[in-house]
């Protein structure tokens, strides 16, 4: 289960590298730069989803490492949140949010070991909706 999860950040990640590079060639400056702006905090999102699953995955060795992913995901979704008008983009950070949330409720109700692919799911259609 944990591999199917690396291999869904790798393929955010891939799809994420692939974006950054046509950005360019397929829309204008201004679009260029939002584009990048939302790939860029996707890319940073995608890092901390890889560092959640790392986190719980040896959350006995160290519990407060899935707490610190959490806040890393959480600010970069205030970032990427403060910097859209997009509807779709919205909505994709809205659904990490409360995967994030979800996470966090798992977790001080006692859970170990909480499931977070919703949490790579959302993650994942953002990084959709950040494609231009």
């Amino acid at each position: 289960m944990a591999a199917s999860r690396r291999r869904r950040t790798a393929a955010v990640a891939a799809t994420l590298a692939a974006v950054a590079l046509t950005a360019g060639l397929t829309t204008g400056c201004a679009a260029v730069d939002k584009a990048l702006d939302c790939v860029q905090t996707a890319d940073a999102i995608a890092d901390s989803v890889t560092e959640l699953q790392q986190a719980v995955d040896s959350a006995a060795n160290d519990p407060t490492q899935v707490d610190e992913s959490l806040d890393s995901i959480d600010k970069n979704l205030g970032d990427i949140g403060d910097k859209t008008d997009n509807a779709d983009v919205s909505k994709a950070v809205d659904d990490l949010d409360k995967a994030v949330d979800n996470v966090r409720t798992s977790i001080k109700n006692g859970d170990e070991t909480p499931d977070i692919s919703p949490v790579t799911d959302a993650a994942g259609e953002l990084t959709k909706v950040c494609t231009p």
